[in-house]
């Protein structure tokens, strides 16, 4: 019997051009904190100032927190959620990729909430206390495509000082609005558009081989596998290709579906303990560092599926021995890998040591054991270190 529910209750404005409809688009308050990266692309590129034309058209008063960083820091979110609580903000709006919309998600939600962030956090340190408070509606203006963060309600924060990297979550850090322009994805440099692109692969891989995975997410997990692999090359040879862009962005909204109709499973679990302990390392980049290993582990627990995903890869597993056909769909990833230019990365290049293994699998286990428990077999400490091992180069 199939059984299941789902909510995505966010509206989307997707499509080149769209972001032009904010200036209409009724937007849930009169004053509005508007959360940015602290790097310099968003005003160059005139996002920000065009998210604030449309802002003053509808004459919504704004402030903006400009401080965050890839991987953003509870630190910060917790000070933009103080600046929105101290100017009585109605609600909020986050302009980049998935570290501002998520850094945007917590500072909603600590605006409306008392204490600290990890009060709230279920994993790790975390004292999972019950969230009162439903968060300030959240506006998302996306400049990348990969992670999902437009259509779900998920947030990954780092405790920088206990090197704890947490996915968290509540039904009202859904963003209310979310706009999805790939004219804006047009100035992300290649090597991020790709590293961006096999972020919203993989949430579509784990959530397919997920064991809580539904007919819902299925159809949107092999929909992304497919607008992956037909387009990421393209646009990772010319960015201007604003129809591979369009469908990349879409391959990333779709994967947000899949993680608000499934989950991730361990893989991120993994890769949060290596950003965890080295925040330069970009989200994406980390999860294409383990995905072979990861995946070669676990295509003998999960025949049927992996045999899916490499057939929407375009793979013919006919003729094969039966135990080498889920294999088809790691072969593919790497030719996958080596279309795009991204085969060569290696963890030693972002300063991740050889005997750092062990911590960094009982980090995962420790930080993010929720992920762990929506793999169809549970890994062991040791057979997560193995991993990790075999990744390692």
């Amino acid at each position: 019997m199939i059984d299941f529910n789902f909510s995505i209750p966010t509206k989307v404005l997707f499509g080149a051009g769209r972001l032009d409809e904010l200036k209409r688009e009724p937007l849930p308050g009169r004053f509005a904190l508007v959360v940015v990266s602290a790097g310099k692309a968003m005003r160059e590129n005139g996002y920000l100032d065009r998210v604030l034309e449309a802002l003053k058209h509808q004459g919504i008063e704004y402030l903006i927190f400009d401080k965050i960083r890839p991987n953003p820091s509870k630190a910060d979110v917790m000070e933009a959620a103080q600046l929105a609580r101290d100017n009585f903000c109605d609600f909020v709006v986050g302009v980049g990729g998935s570290s501002t919309i998520d850094a945007a998600k917590g500072a909603a939600l600590m605006a409306r909430n008392p204490g600290d962030l990890w009060d709230y956090i279920v994993t790790g340190s975390g004292k999972g206390k019950p969230v009162k408070n439903k968060a300030l509606p959240i506006v998302a203006v996306m400049t990348t495509s990969g992670s999902g963060t437009e259509v779900n309600p998920w947030m990954d924060i780092t405790d920088e000082e206990l090197h704890e990297k947490i996915g968290f979550g509540v039904p009202s850090t859904f963003p209310t609005l979310s706009v999805v322009d790939p004219e804006l994805m047009l100035s992300v440099p290649p090597m991020m558009t790709v590293i961006q692109g096999f972020d919203a692969f993989f949430h579509a891989a784990e959530g397919f081989i997920a064991k809580i995975a539904t007919p819902i997410s299925e159809a949107f997990s092999l929909q992304v596998i497919r607008l992956i692999y037909k387009n990421l090359p393209k646009v990772a040879q010319d960015g201007s290709d604003i129809e591979a862009r369009t469908n990349v962005a879409l391959a990333g909204l779709l994967s947000g579906m899949v993680q608000s109709t499934s989950s991730c499973t361990s893989e991120h679990s993994m890769e949060h303990a290596l950003s965890a302990y080295h925040p330069e390392l970009p989200h994406g980049a980390g999860v294409l560092m383990i995905s072979e290993a990861y995946f070669s582990f676990f295509a003998k627990y999960v025949p049927d599926r992996f045999i899916k995903m490499a057939h929407m890869m375009g793979e013919v597993t006919d003729g094969l021995p039966e135990e080498e056909k889920p294999y088809t769909f790691v072969r593919a990833l790497h030719k996958l890998k080596e279309k795009c230019g991204v085969d060569g990365l290696k963890m030693s290049d972002y300063g991740i040591q050889a005997d750092e293994m062990e911590t960094l699998a009982r980090n995962a286990h420790k930080t993010m054991s929720n992920l762990f428990a929506m793999d169809r077999y549970t890994l062991s400490l040791q057979e997560n270190v193995d991993i990790f091992k075999a990744a390692y180069r």
